[in-house]
């Protein structure tokens, strides 16, 4: 696309990240005529490199990555996620004997499956650049004009895209929900995520374990392993945020030596792969997802504690609603930058995205302390849904988003 032309489309999403990029994906296969902006180039995020970041994908946002004819562009196969052992304890200690188990006998099919995040950028990169009715801004730098008889999105260039509704999908940090004027609510939680990779001794048999500890959950989650690491798993380990910075500086023998600790034997040696990441964790919500002409969608709507591995999963709720409302519109010739569409939008979205934030807030505060009588009430919790087989397979249900 040249400078100096305008280009009309029914969808302008801000923001190629995996939640806008996936809902463009979706749209496009039906035909919606539609323009990605982003202020970032698109290939330079495909590093070759692995860099041990890794998404959890439930089992409804497979359905749609799917849909969005993503899936199938994954350079590598996902690994399944076919078992989660849910445990409680203190660091150097064994954990404590009441657990929860979540096996292949409370689902039909894998809980999720963990997709490196390098290569869903390189599925979605294809894709958006073999969707003929998608138009691609990145990088771009944008200004952007709202009214009742549509949006107007002009960069720096002289590029310009007319659409009806604008979708922003640019993050936490979102600009586009800022120059809105829709006010968001803020909870720090004190603690930074440790993310990272480790290659291990002995297979992970697609298992992944949740381990509560005074300073925040340790996650370890399987991953598809390499001919130079055939064992890899993905490590996503909460901290209280001074810790998290101390640990994420340790040379790799004593990173280990900490990680042993929390993980104990079940992997064997261990060793880290890759980069190291660490993340503040904070959670968030806007006071509301529509303004005129415009929704928001994923992390620009909703962020949340990454306790139960549900913040993507939780964006890609809103690309599955939104992909529904969107599609029956255009079906329909009808206007998608209608109050009445975005209104729908948010009844769908914000009621379930708010139980979701409740949910992982309230787990966090119960589970990242050393209380005693907090620990002897989880544990007590966590043993009764050990035995409780409807109820297991009412959560992973929720979770799976199926």
């Amino acid at each position: 696309m040249s400078a100096h032309t305008v280009t009309e489309v029914d969808i302008c999403i801000i923001g190629a990240g995996p939640v806008g990029a996936t809902l463009a994906c979706r749209l496009a296969r039906e035909g919606v005529p539609v323009a990605v902006v982003d202020r970032a180039a698109l290939p330079p995020m495909e590093d070759p490199d692995f860099d041990g970041r890794a998404y959890a994908i439930a089992a409804g946002s497979k359905n749609l990555l799917e849909e969005a004819g993503v899936w199938e562009r994954l350079p590598q196969i996902p690994c399944p996620i076919e078992d989660i052992l849910v445990t409680d304890g203190r660091p150097g200690e064994p954990p404590s004997p009441l657990s929860l188990e979540f096996t292949r006998e409370d689902s039909r099919q894998p809980f999720g499956w963990m997709a490196e995040a390098r290569a869903l950028r390189v599925a979605l990169n294809a894709t958006l650049h073999d969707a003929p009715s998608v138009t691609l801004l990145a990088p771009a730098e944008v200004v952007i004009t709202r009214s009742d008889a549509g949006v107007v999105v002009r960069a720096k260039d002289g590029r310009e895209i007319r659409a009806r509704l604008l979708v922003a999908a640019d993050g936490r940090g979102s600009r586009t929900r800022s120059q809105a004027g829709i006010p968001i609510t803020k909870l720090p939680y004190g603690q930074s995520g440790i993310v990272c990779a480790i290659a291990h001794e002995l297979p992970h048999d697609n298992g992944a374990l949740e381990h509560f500890l005074p300073g925040g959950p340790f996650a370890q989650l399987p991953m598809t392993g390499t001919a130079e690491h055939p064992n890899l798993s993905a490590i996503v380990w909460s901290e209280k945020d001074a810790m998290a910075q101390r640990l994420v500086a340790l040379p790799d023998e004593l990173f280990v030596r900490e990680l042993k600790r929390r993980i104990g034997d079940r992997l064997g040696e261990v060793k880290p792969v890759g980069r190291r990441w660490v993340y503040p964790l904070s959670a968030q919500y806007a006071q509301r997802y529509t303004a005129t002409r415009m929704v928001l969608a994923g992390d620009a709507a909703h962020g949340i504690h990454p306790i139960a591995g549900q913040g993507l999963n939780l964006g890609f709720r809103d690309v599955i609603a939104l992909a529904d409302l969107l599609i029956e519109t255009h079906r329909k010739g009808e206007n998608p930058g209608a109050p009445s569409v975005l209104a729908r939008y948010q009844r769908r979205c914000r009621p379930t995205n708010m139980l979701m934030f409740v949910a992982t807030d309230a787990l966090d505060r119960l589970f990242s302390n050393d209380n005693p009588v907090l620990r002897l009430a989880r544990d007590v919790g966590i043993a009764a849904v050990q035995r409780m087989p409807r109820l297991r397979k009412a959560f992973v249900k929720h979770a799976m988003g199926v």
